[in-house]
């Protein structure tokens, strides 16, 4: 069984001091329901902070509290000083972390200590998770406490089975682009196989600044590295449904429910849950409740809100502020609206228990569930399920996370007053048998994600994309391979290479005027070149006179503009048939227009080609101009012998009988070697690869779906084979 190594912030267990002594239990609720089963699955371990500041623990009582978390509940401790649980936990993952990602610039903190303190508690985490991990395992690391995580885990072990999951919502762009540290952050995400996170807007935002930050091209959830692929997809997450769904049955629960309807009487209650949080946006929710008892008083001494909020970093100015405001909200709406015998809202500032959180929920009419940003809230989901008489209405918030789950519920705007006013109205109007039928078919969903199909399809879809990743890696060519070519080179006696030019010999660059050959590659190619038994062919789409310009110089052959032009060392360019190119005439028009309409982009017109670059334009505004432009030329395009090639952020526009694979095979015929090799890098080097005998050798470079023997990492990967074989 393979092992899984759990990784957060803390542990799922309580550690409380008694003078000298101490004691342990299991958490309840949160992320340790949520991998209860993981966790209790083969030998899996829990790595995390233990909670206790290293102060408070002598050596001796460190190794004791160890040793009982290590035999008893299968955990790992990270021991995490006050001043680094300051500077990790309370600044930087609190003070900025969670209030940009949460849209709330406004309360976040950029401090350079607070990022050190962030990266060096980071590095305490890998340190320890060092000492502990094994062949085979797979590690599941959790949440925004742990960002950069991943990407030290996969520098010590690259062959690790890496997930991540975000527990909190990932903002836009626009935000993300304000934190410094944006690169580095992203970059230690991407250390993961897997990234999952509760919704698509979150998966599209990360993915749009993966595209925008890091410059890495990012289709349909799959990221492209140098080395590997990263895939990132969505994964709700769920509740303990069938511990909810039977909580009614419990006595415990019924007693507090004859309790709390003995105290309230016959009014409709209103019920919000929520933890101390400015994100959770509970004075809007306030003044809502005081704008309903407004616009339908109707409804004064017939309804009651019930708002728990519970306490949570109190010792934090701003929550302490919250923590005013809306101790004044309630008392300004109960003077307002309330009566002798009514009090209009029942204000707790504290936690609820399972058995008595159950029973608000199953005695509620509405659940006012309205934050500004949430990355899921499982509240939702727990008052459903609960409700085994299908009756209640959601109330929730298009920015609550679970709302892409709760269709048929009421959406509203959180900053829209008067809306959820209306909203309250509305729901305390829905007839019975209306309220079932919605609530069956949300029901349908939350049972069926529950918290266990949550954590299993994780890490299912973990394993499917590790074992892509081993696929790949099967062509990935390895020094015995390498060894067995070059020996295979030396001892043939005609030789025949086939290289592409972008992406092969030379990396990307922002313009293609500034990929032009450096000395290492000149003396490399030369090298080859005058080598008596070795036919050396570039193959590119760089225009004729390009290719003279740059290598024209060297003992080599030349192929241009995709396979139209050849030329032979010492003889002239020709062409391989003649082609008429009239249509681009009517083509430039168009793309000179899209250029115009696309900042960034640029028209590159080749003899025979045009291409229409979009590497330095905004992607997700190219991705939108690439549709519009691949649409208006095929439409143009459809009684001509045109072809439209997609390459690395261009598209190409050439005549269809022209292909390098055909530029190859009269090499092929021409020399008739005994060795051949080809290399290139995207999809029109397929044609070249195809265009071989079944003894020929081929190689693409970086990774993806190839017809190639093998694959090898980069250019500098490239250039170091090509001097062995130079010798």
């Amino acid at each position: 069984m393979r092992r899984t190594i759990i990784v957060s912030n803390r542990l799922p267990v309580q550690i409380k001091l008694h003078g000298k002594e101490f004691s342990i239990k299991s958490s309840i609720g949160g992320l340790a329901t949520g991998l209860r089963s993981v966790h209790q699955a083969s030998d899996s371990i829990w790595l995390g902070w233990c909670g206790i500041e290293s102060e408070q623990l002598d050596r001796k009582t460190q190794k004791q509290i160890e040793t009982e978390l290590t035999s008893k509940y299968k955990c790992a401790p990270v021991f995490l000083t006050h001043d680094e649980v300051d500077c990790y936990y309370n600044a930087f993952s609190n003070k900025t972390l969670w209030p940009l990602f949460h849209y709330f610039p406004m309360y976040t903190e950029y401090h350079q200590e607070y990022w050190h303190g962030y990266k060096d508690v980071n590095q305490k985490f890998f340190k320890k998770l060092k000492r502990i991990i094994k062949p085979n395992d797979r590690i599941w690391v959790h949440d925004y406490h742990l960002l950069l995580l991943p990407q030290m885990i996969r520098e010590a072990f690259p062959n690790t089975q890496i997930g991540f999951f975000l527990h909190i919502p990932f903002p836009s762009f626009e935000i993300f682009r304000l934190l410094p540290w944006r690169e580095q952050i992203l970059e230690g995400m991407l250390g993961s196989d897997l990234v999952g996170f509760h919704t698509y807007d979150y998966a599209r935002h990360f993915l749009s600044s993966v595209q925008r930050a890091l410059q890495l091209d990012a289709n349909l959830g799959t990221i492209n590295l140098e080395k590997r692929k990263v895939h990132v997809d969505v994964f709700p997450m769920g509740i303990d449904y069938e511990k909810h769904s039977k909580a009614l049955e419990l006595d415990s629960v019924k007693h507090q429910i004859r309790k709390f309807r003995k105290n309230l009487g016959k009014l409709r209650i209103i019920l919000s849950v929520d933890r101390l949080d400015y994100t959770k946006g509970i004075p809007n929710r306030l003044h809502a409740f005081d704008k309903f008892l407004d616009l339908y008083p109707e409804w004064k001494e017939k309804t009651a809100l019930i708002l728990i909020v519970a306490p949570s970093r109190i010792d934090v100015p701003s929550y302490m502020v919250l923590k005013t405001e809306l101790d004044a909200l309630v008392s300004q709406i109960n003077s307002k609206h309330g009566t002798i015998g009514w009090t209009p809202i029942t204000y707790f500032f504290r936690t609820f228990s399972f058995k008595g959180l159950s029973a608000l929920y199953g005695l509620s009419d509405i659940l006012l569930v309205t934050p500004l940003r949430d990355g899921m809230n499982l509240v939702v989901k727990e008052y459903l399920a609960v409700r085994k008489d299908n009756l209640g209405v959601v109330i929730i918030s298009e920015t609550t996370g679970a709302s892409g789950e709760m269709g048929e519920s009421i959406l509203v705007n959180a900053n829209n007053i008067e809306e959820m006013a209306d909203a309250l109205n509305h729901a305390l109007n829905i007839p019975p048998d209306e309220q079932k039928r919605a609530n069956k078919l949300i029901k349908i969903r939350i049972k069926q994600n529950n918290v266990d199909h949550w954590a299993a399809d994780f890490l299912d879809k973990l394993a499917s994309v590790s074992q892509a990743q081993t696929d790949l890696k099967i062509k990935k060519m390895t020094t015995a391979v390498q060894v067995n070519l070059i020996t295979e080179f030396a001892a043939a006696r005609k030789r025949l290479l086939l290289l592409d030019y972008d992406g092969t010999l030379v990396s990307f660059k922002k313009k293609p005027e500034l990929a032009s050959p450096d000395k290492e590659l000149k003396d490399l190619l030369k090298a080859l070149g005058e080598n008596k038994n070795t036919e050396l062919v570039i193959i590119s789409g760089r225009d004729r006179d390009v290719l003279s310009n740059w290598l024209g110089d060297l003992p080599i052959h030349l192929v241009g503009s995709h396979g139209i032009w050849i030329y032979e060392h010492g003889h002239k360019w020709r062409l391989i048939e003649k082609v008429d190119f009239k249509w681009k005439e009517i083509i430039r028009p168009i793309l000179e227009f899209y250029c115009h309409r696309t900042p960034g982009s640029l028209v590159e017109e080749k003899s025979y080609s045009l291409a229409w670059h979009y590497r330095n334009c905004d992607p997700d505004f190219a991705t939108i101009r690439l549709s519009e432009l691949k649409a208006a030329l095929m439409d143009l395009t459809s009684n001509m012998n045109i072809g439209i090639l997609e390459g690395s952020k261009v598209l190409e526009i050439k005549n269809t009988a022209i292909n390098k694979g055909r530029a190859a095979s009269l090499w092929i015929e021409k020399t008739e070697p005994d060795f051949i090799l080809a290399i290139g890098d995207d999809w029109t080097d397929e044609d070249t690869f195809e265009a071989l005998p079944e003894t020929g050798h081929a190689i693409k470079v970086g990774y993806g779906q190839t017809g190639a023997q093998y694959t090898i990492e980069d250019t500098v990967e490239v250039r170091k084979l090509l001097g062995k074989l130079a010798g």
